[in-house]
């Protein structure tokens, strides 16, 4: 058998000094289902043309906006133009951009959070569903071989019933003031316009939730939640700590943070039930510790024994072979072109999809509420 042809895939955003875009375009090409051959990488045409020159793309199909590449693409033969669009702008442009691809018919892959309200990702999800393509959300953390194991075990009953859920995403680089100038990431993140209504809540915070949801499985009912900005003149929260309820009776607790000077990119995981309990870090993330109630200790390694199949699947280098970041990512980017390629009437590989990218900002829509009126609120399910 031959290998299929690789998808052709467009990038918005992403262009000289993003950081992100990069991070995108090494995972597209990991496992060889991807090619970029266009891009709209800039909101400046001139900056657009240069990112997409520097990247090997054709004069004619680095475009100066998305509006022309989706217009300048569809001109083409159908065996010609691309058939899916990544999106790795800001925030703010998430919404109309995913919103112009679904109705061109592309298929989308976006980064998080998904958009600034649940209006807006509600017609998202409305518009993937109508145009019948496939709708991946980059929570990268969920492709590590070992949160797969750790939904494994969870799944399997190995914890007994979740009593209490622990996540956390800490982060120092916010801690003082940091100008535009200095930091292309920092000024729109800590812009309202562009981040949206929610700072280390939205860029981290949805990492956070949807980690949960993804190991647990569980529904969240409610939370009760305080937002913090802590450097002075910053428009929005730089920390937030969020007790968490459950349908079911769990109960959890999520705080993050970016202005923990000495912390890196800290997200830990800890999931405690009847029968045993499990811990992951993703800056040591070829390690999941299971404790069964009663019995010593087990440390799982990535590629090592008494891995499930999840685990397993999703693993490209033999045990003691570092595997991180960049293959989480390219972890999505493969389960979204198999779904692509099997037909979204097809059972869907495991990977985020628009309703996880929904269940997101009614995360964030709850805690911002429960914060302005200073109780427990009920939080909105997809």
């Amino acid at each position: 058998m031959t290998a299929p042809a690789p998808l052709r895939l467009a990038m918005v955003g992403g262009g000289q000094d993003a950081f992100i875009g990069n991070v995108h375009r090494m995972a597209a090409r990991l496992d060889g289902h991807y090619t970029l051959v266009a891009g709209a990488l800039s909101s400046t045409p001139e900056k657009a043309l240069a990112s997409g020159l520097a990247l090997g793309l054709s004069p004619e199909r680095s475009y100066p906006s998305y509006t022309a590449l989706i217009e300048g693409e569809l001109a083409r033969p159908e065996d010609e133009r691309v058939q899916v669009v990544s999106i790795v702008t800001p925030n703010h442009m998430h919404h109309p951009v995913a919103l112009a691809c679904l109705q061109a018919g592309f298929h989308v892959i976006c980064d998080k959070p998904l958009t600034h309200t649940a209006e807006q990702a509600r017609e998202l999800a409305r518009a993937a569903e109508q145009a019948g393509v496939v709708f991946a959300v980059t929570y990268n953390y969920s492709g590590y071989p070992l949160v797969r194991q750790a939904r494994e075990l969870v799944q399997q009953g190995e914890l007994g019933e979740i009593r209490k859920v622990i996540v956390e995403y800490h982060q120092g680089w916010l801690a003082t003031q940091v100008s535009e100038a200095d930091n292309k990431q920092a000024g729109w993140r800590t812009d309202p316009a562009r981040s949206g209504p929610a700072g280390a809540l939205g860029d981290i915070g949805t990492h956070a939730e949807q980690l949960v949801s993804f190991v647990t499985g569980l529904e969240l009912e409610s939370v009760l939640a305080e937002l913090s900005t802590f450097v002075p003149g910053r428009a929005l929260d730089d920390d937030a700590t969020v007790l968490l309820r459950f349908q079911g009776g769990a109960k959890g607790i999520l705080t993050v943070s970016q202005i923990e000077i000495g912390r890196e990119n800290d997200l830990r995981l800890s999931v405690f039930g009847t029968l045993g309990s499990l811990h992951w870090q993703q800056e040591n993330p070829n390690v999941l510790l299971l404790d069964r109630l009663d019995q010593p200790r087990v440390q799982l390694t990535r590629g090592g024994p008494g891995l499930g199949t999840a685990a397993q699947r999703v693993t490209r280098l033999p045990a003691g072979h570092p595997e991180a970041f960049l293959e989480a990512f390219a972890t999505i980017y493969t389960a979204a072109a198999e779904h692509i390629r099997a037909g979204t009437g097809s059972e869907p590989p495991v990977y985020p999809t628009v309703v996880d990218g929904l269940r997101g900002v009614q995360f964030v829509e709850a805690v911002i509420q429960s914060q302005q009126e200073g109780g427990w609120t009920r939080v909105s399910t997809p």
